[in-house]
């Protein structure tokens, strides 16, 4: 917490004068006290025959029931008025030494002479407490104490270097009362200092400390009195962290004492007055005002904008507009003109009118370039001029970045028929500049003028004209012009409706194969229509395509290669259709391939398939060859051979039996090599887990038996102990395992035995 400081002039005054309110304390010797209203008739005077030290009034002095004072010197009197209006005094404490600090708060007095601190509690009229000083090699008059009050049971203690904090007055259980008084005190807290304390003042759960303090000179090496110091500091058990720390300028600090100097406080304006002999000094809170003043002051503008935008509900000289207007304004004479641009958008927000000041104020420095990109679009939108006066800047110098802005703005944001004019006289000077020509089509579209942007797009030879035609229903316009199109882009949208001519069909057809073999699922909605464009423009793809689409309707697919009489189509449609004893009946009677027959068969992994395939093969011969010389990895041959018909001549005989055999062989040897790579491998992991097992186990403190969860090992190293530890890492007492049954005498662990995981066996006993 921040401390603002201001100094006031305290002028000489001739005489003795006396002034009095209900927080000051006068500390000025004197044996006259008068005190008297500053609005009433109300007044007390009164001669005394010794100096008084210090005088304190009661805190809500202006009540009737409360016109009461006290007044320290050799003693303490407490002075109030009785119901004749009369004032007696009493003495309330004597006899150790001038009382030089008073301060009264609630029902308490606290004052402290030269042996320490007293309490004394004005209901009750007992003193509750006694708080020694702690360092008695100071003397009191040239060191006196600090007291103040944080709330009216919590009184803050300074004396010399040492600070007690808090000493909080609480009260006392009836059962402990006996000649006890009702209150007692305690302290929660006391710390050391390196400086002499001069004052005391709360700030919250904080302390302001007026410091007296002593540096020794690096050239003479004596001891001379420094400038004072307010500091801020928090209190914590045993010691104190420093918060901030001011050193004060006050006229003639070099002769001062620490008895010289004064804290005093406002408690509820939150200022602190710092008197010394000849200045005043005036201390208040910093608020986040002039927090915001420090940064703008040090040009820290971005952290004095973050400020305003957290405690904007506090701020009360500054407005965050003005704050980011200065920090664009700094940005920009550091020649950071992309930042400054940037912020614009977050500062400026939807107020216009600045941002066409800030826009004018970039074209003066030459920077349009940099703000181009945050200027707004929508909510507010600007005048058409500043969108004109950016588009001309990037025209005369940037026709990519001219082309971008075409491209992301709006095309109501200006004036299109300007620009337009704007372009045509550039592309005089360049008239083949692509990047221009591209741009005034667009300018074009914006205009409706579509004919024009049309033309454009076909001398360029651009995609985008195929978006152009969809996008605005120009079919009629390319009837004359499909060919061309599609001779510089064959993969571009397909825009022909579906009654078109044949060419347009075959344009179609063109399309949305190539648009299938880049997407699946983009074109799903035409894959019907793709059926009868490749049934009747491209044949060959027509297989892969029923192959590769999962949204052509089958049946709708089925009828079209029946009609047309594609019999490997029909078959596969067949049998993705679940109906493969027709498909394989097709390719038998209409293909007559055998080995596309047992291809298929293969392929379905039916036995069903198998048994129709012998009986359609059984009377062919060169059908049997085929089936001998691929069923052997499928089918048993033994059910083949049977079937064939006594003296039926099989071409190749002798050599479909010799590969059955060869395949049979090439079976066993595959089984035995599998049989022994299993084996090794059985037993390169037997002798792993063998190696695995025989390791030992480290057992220490941290372990503990998994039976009664106590320590594995005794505390007590010299104590016998008895450990079992299985081969799964559980460890038990031996004492705390089961007894092993009768018929077996291995030991299980119990917890991998209920887990159902097989129980482990003992791997190691540990005696001792």
């Amino acid at each position: 917490m921040e401390v603002h400081i201001s100094f006031l002039a305290l002028g000489t005054h001739y005489g003795k004068v006396y002034l009095l309110d209900v927080q000051g304390n006068i500390t000025q010797k004197f044996d006259v006290v008068q005190v008297f209203g500053l609005y009433s008739g109300e007044e007390f005077h009164e001669t005394f025959d010794c100096p008084i030290k210090i005088i304190a009034v009661h805190p809500h002095f202006v009540r009737s029931s409360c016109k009461q004072f006290v007044t320290g010197g050799k003693k303490l009197l407490l002075f109030e008025r009785s119901w004749m209006n009369r004032w007696k005094s009493a003495i309330l404490h004597e006899g150790e030494g001038n009382i030089r600090s008073v301060k009264w708060r609630g029902h308490l007095i606290a004052w402290a002479n030269n042996m320490g601190v007293k309490i004394f509690d004005i209901i009750s009229k007992q003193r509750i407490t006694n708080v020694p000083r702690d360092d008695i090699s100071l003397r009191p008059d040239m060191y006196p104490c600090s007291l103040c009050w944080k709330d009216n049971v919590t009184l803050i203690i300074g004396w010399g270097t040492s600070v007690k904090v808090i000493c909080s007055v609480k009260e006392r259980h009836a059962s402990e009362m006996r000649d006890l008084p009702s209150r007692y005190v305690e302290i929660v807290s006391q710390f050391e200092t390196e400086f002499y304390i001069s004052g005391l003042a709360p700030l919250c759960d904080q302390l302001v400390v007026l410091s007296y303090v002593k540096e020794i000179s690096e050239k003479t090496e004596r001891e001379y009195c420094a400038r004072p110091r307010l500091d801020i500091i928090q209190p914590l058990s045993e010691t104190c962290e420093e918060i901030s720390s001011d050193a004060l300028t006050v006229r003639g600090f070099q002769e001062n004492e620490c008895r010289d100097y004064h804290l005093e406080y406002s408690e509820g304006e939150s200022l602190f007055y710092i008197v010394s002999p000849r200045d005043v000094v005036v201390a208040k809170e910093r608020d986040q005002d002039d927090h915001i003043d420090w940064l703008l002051e040090k040009k820290k503008y971005e952290e004095a904008l973050m400020a305003a935008e957290i405690s904007q509900k506090n701020i009360k000289r500054h407005k965050i507009l003005d704050i980011g207007l200065a920090y664009i304004n700094h940005l920009v004479e550091k020649g950071d003109y992309d930042i400054a641009a940037r912020k614009c958008q977050k500062i400026l927000g939807k107020n216009a009118a600045l941002w066409e000041y800030e826009v004018y104020k970039f074209k003066e420095i030459g920077q349009l370039k940099a703000i181009s990109p945050y200027l707004p679009r929508g909510d507010p939108v600007l005048k058409p001029l500043i969108y004109e006066m950016i588009l001309h800047e990037f025209l005369e110098s940037d026709y990519e970045g001219f082309a971008t802005l075409i491209r992301e703005w709006p095309g109501d944001l200006y004036n299109n028929s300007v620009i337009v004019q704007a372009v045509r006289d550039h592309l005089k000077k360049d008239s083949q500049n692509k990047t221009l020509l591209k741009t005034l089509a667009e300018l074009y579209t914006y205009d409706k003028n579509y004919g024009n942007a049309l033309e454009i797009y076909l001398t360029l030879r651009h995609k985008d004209v195929f978006q152009l035609i969809h996008k605005h229903n120009l079919f009629s316009s390319i009837k004359d012009k499909i060919v061309l199109l599609m001779d510089f882009d064959s993969e571009v949208i397909c825009l022909c409706p579906h009654n078109s001519i044949p060419e347009l069909q075959h344009v179609v057809s063109m399309y949305l194969h190539k648009l299938f073999k880049r997407d699946h699922h983009k074109g799903q909605r035409y894959h019907e229509k793709q059926i009868s464009l490749y049934a009747e423009y491209d044949r060959p793809n027509l297989l892969p395509f029923l192959r590769d689409s999962t949204h052509c309707p089958l049946e709708k697919a089925l009828e079209i290669c029946q009609q047309r009489n594609f019999v490997e189509e029909t078959v596969y449609l067949l049998s993705r259709m679940g109906n493969s004893r027709s498909a394989l009946k097709m390719i038998m009677e209409e293909l007559h391939d055998v080995d596309k027959a047992i291809e298929f068969a293969k392929e379905q992994d039916d036995g069903e398939l198998w048994e129709d395939l012998i009986l359609y093969s059984i009377d062919k011969p060169p059908f049997i060859t085929g089936l001998l010389n691929n069923i052997g990895t499928h089918v048993d041959p033994i059910l083949l051979i049977h079937r064939i018909k006594e003296g039926m001549e099989i071409p190749n005989l002798r050599d479909s039996l010799v590969k059955i055999l060869q395949d049979y062989n090439l079976q066993i040897l595959l089984r035995e090599g599998c049989k022994k790579i299993l084996v090794a491998d059985s037993l390169s992991l037997l002798k792993k887990m063998h190696r695995t097992q025989m390791k030992g186990v480290l057992v220490d403190e941290e372990n503990i038996c998994e039976s009664c969860l106590s320590p594995i090992l005794p505390s007590d190293a010299a104590k016998p102990f008895s450990v079992v530890v299985f081969h799964c890492r559980h460890m038990f007492h031996k004492e705390c395992l089961p007894m092993p049954s009768m018929n077996s005498a291995a030991q299980f662990c119990n917890i991998c035995s209920a887990k159902n995981r097989g129980p482990g066996s003992a791997i190691l006993e540990m005696k001792k």
